[in-house]
């Protein structure tokens, strides 16, 4: 292997550069028109334009990945996660056209990569498998009597779907039919944790498990925060999990790195606490979270995957693993806390210090709608949870990235919340505590008005020429989250006087863009996003604060929202349900809008008669763009 094409983008690209270089491997970046000056571009030895903007036409081309192979001289392909890296069709075509095919044999991805599949070929090794089902007859009725016979709740998932999509959660009988009707086929119980097992197999018929990783912090049955060792497993769980994975991946005849999916369920019984665990599905690739374990083993995984694509066999055998502390990986994505996708350009980035931060970002990155929302993560390794879940706290609070919106608040909520702390999250975590944390979350934004308020006044204060302080008060008016925030603002020569309503607040300000208040310093860190509008973070919160000081103090804008539809992010229209002059109620959906992988449902803010419909479907849509029109009440 002298010359690795790598079938990706962003941060796993780099992360296969990154050790493929240490092993004097050159590489080849393939990328899109959007992604012609991203960072793995620039990194590669050589890079080669697939052309097109979105994955289908560039990431997910069979044919112009091959031919950017031969053009570069390549003589092996990576597919790192996501796009092709699970396409048998695809690992065949690289290995027809010569080429070192660095994953398992596409027959073990066949095998394995299919969920019915890999449920009947455990069932032969005696690995133990949820209830359910997944026969043949698709028939409604035969999985109305499955589901009876299962019990709820349930998942309903696609046997060939992934990354949380095709997957319904079924709490009772009456959601079933509509469940089936979205993600027709597989069913299997749904609550407890998720934990999966790194497996690496060699050509030469070893196999061994690397230990597990706890996945149980997830939205949209996507994970956002991992970690190694489970809180939940302990060595005898472990060892017979790890039997389990590694048989199941012999038996596939499996090469190179995988993942064995287990739900865990613990019962109390007598004082007693038992662990049951059950096959869910294994993953024929790295997984984005590999860098817990690497973590706490100390190896490079990537660099496992080239030296066993080349021939070698692995480099220890089982009992020469050793695992060591505790690691916790976060992603952080460009969402907000509610899970809606933004997007935008970076306009400041900083990456915290003392943590592996493996991303694709710098200033002036685009994060576009095409691709996937996760802009990098974020790993933490000490000896101890506690300490692990106290470093990416200070590591997310010290991150910098503005110009768009990301999950950095919700993940620090996440991390500080009791129940996380405590190791007792699990798969319903976010559906059972999330509206507790969104509340820690917008009540500490919300908590100090004038801290707002002095951060704004300082961040304009970088573009105004004058520095001698105003003998006067102004007013100010900021729209925050909705709401409108009334001050007066005496300028002094080391501080503001801020009042909001009848209190005064004193904010310092110190020199390298420092806050004080109430005797607190806070790092203030902000971007214009245009000429009224800012990105402020500070006091470890991200505030978006539009200055509304010259703005009629009318109520014309929530006139103008009652009356029209726009798009809240970048996206494709991919279905329209609304028409003019069609009556619509409250909360039915109008449009369903893809952005990043995932398909969003639009629905009415209230009840009325539809006067307009301004887009179609299969249309491109930016964000505050219009969609739809109201009829006004009399």
């Amino acid at each position: 292997m002298n010359r690795l094409l790598i079938a990706n983008r962003g941060e796993i690209a780099r992360r296969i550069i990154r050790s493929a270089h240490a092993l004097g491997i050159a590489t080849v970046a393939v990328h899109s028109d959007v992604d012609a000056d991203a960072l793995h571009v620039a990194e590669a030895t050589t890079a080669f334009a697939l052309g097109g903007r979105t994955a289908a036409e560039s990431y997910l081309r069979i044919d112009a990945l091959i031919a950017a192979a031969k053009a570069t001289g390549a003589d092996a392909v990576h597919p790192g996660y996501g796009f092709l890296s699970e396409n048998a069709d695809f690992a065949q075509a690289v290995v027809d056209a010569g080429l070192i095919w660095v994953g398992p044999p596409a027959a073990a991805i066949r095998a394995l990569g299919n969920k019915s599949a890999v449920k009947r070929l455990a069932a032969e090794l005696g690995v133990p498998c949820l209830p359910g089902y997944a026969g043949d007859d698709q028939s409604e009725p035969r999985l109305v009597r499955e589901a009876a016979r299962i019990g709820f709740p349930l998942m309903v998932k696609a046997a060939a779907g992934g990354g949380g999509r095709g997957m319904r959660l079924v709490r009772s009988d009456d959601e079933l039919v509509a469940a089936l009707r979205s993600a027709r086929s597989e069913a299997s119980a749904a609550f407890g944790d998720d934990v999966e097992i790194q497996v690496f197999a060699d050509a030469q018929g070893h196999c061994i498990h690397l230990g597990e990783r706890d996945c149980s912090v997830q939205r949209r049955h996507q994970k956002i925060i991992e970690e190694s060792p489970s809180p939940a497993v302990d060595a005898d769980l472990r060892q017979r999990m790890g039997d389990c994975a590694t048989r199941l991946a012999q038996a596939a005849g499996y090469v190179g790195a995988g993942t064995v999916e287990f739900l865990l369920a613990l019962r109390q019984a007598q004082g007693d606490r038992k662990s049951e665990f059950f096959l869910m599905e294994m993953n024929t690739r790295l997984q984005v979270e590999h860098p817990v374990t690497e973590a706490v083993t100390g190896l490079d995984l990537v660099a496992w995957q080239l030296r066993i694509a080349r021939g070698e066999a692995l480099p220890v055998m089982q009992d020469e693993v050793r695992w060591a502390g505790h690691a916790i990986e976060v992603r952080l994505c460009a969402e907000d806390e509610s899970f809606t996708p933004h997007t935008g350009v970076v306009r400041r980035f900083v990456a915290p210090r003392g943590i592996r931060f493996d991303h694709a970002l710098r200033d002036g990155t685009p994060v576009t709608p095409h691709y996937d929302s996760m802009l990098g993560k974020l790993i933490a390794h000490a000896a101890t949870r506690q300490q692990a879940i106290d470093q990416l706290i200070a590591a997310l609070e010290d991150t910098v990235v503005l110009g768009v919106t990301t999950n950095r608040s919700l993940l620090i909520e996440c991390l500080r919340d009791p129940v996380f702390r405590a190791g007792d999250a699990q798969i319903p975590f976010l559906a059972d505590r999330g509206d507790a944390i969104r509340s820690a979350l917008v009540a500490r934004e919300t908590r100090q008005p004038a801290l707002l308020v002095a951060a704004l006044w300082s961040s304009q204060a970088t573009q105004r020429r004058a520095t001698l302080a105003a003998p006067f008060e102004r007013p100010m008016r900021l729209r925050h989250r909705g709401r409108i925030i009334e001050a007066r603002v005496l300028e002094c020569a080391d501080e503001l006087r801020v009042t909001i309503g009848d209190r005064v607040s004193r904010v310092g300000l110190l020199p390298g863009h420092r806050l004080a208040i109430d005797g607190v310093e806070q790092q203030l860190h902000h971007a214009p996003l245009d000429a009224d509008q800012w990105h402020l973070q500070v006091d470890g919160i991200d505030a978006f604060i539009t200055d509304a000081s010259y703005e009629p103090s009318s109520n014309g804008d929530a006139a103008s929202a009652a009356r029209e539809l726009r798009a809240p992010f970048n996206g494709r229209i991919v279905a329209l349900h609304a028409a003019a002059n069609q009556d619509v109620a409250a909360g039915s959906t109008l449009l369903v809008i893809e952005s990043m992988k995932l398909e969003h449902a639009i629905t009415a803010p209230r009840s009325g008669k539809v006067a307009s419909v301004s887009i179609e479907r299969g249309q491109q849509v930016a964000t505050r763009q219009l969609l739809i029109t109201f009829e006004t009440t009399a």
